[in-house]
């Protein structure tokens, strides 16, 4: 599923709100361990764009 979840960001990374909706379907969708990597991943990726997305949504599962 994490592959998956990815593969999706990567797709929809060109809109702000559909990022964030996947990224949060894509949470709810992780076990806690894919979700870590998730994480690591999604700030690699994404931290110059969307910081504020990433912060907002990571910060639930704090």
């Amino acid at each position: 599923m994490l592959e998956y979840v990815k593969t999706i960001l990567l797709k929809v990374s060109f809109d702000k709100i559909l990022f964030e909706k996947e990224l949060r379907k894509g949470f709810r969708m992780l076990v806690p361990t894919e979700l870590a990597e998730l994480k690591a991943w999604c700030y690699q990726q994404f931290a110059k764009i969307y910081r504020g997305i990433l912060n907002r949504v990571f910060a639930t599962a704090a």
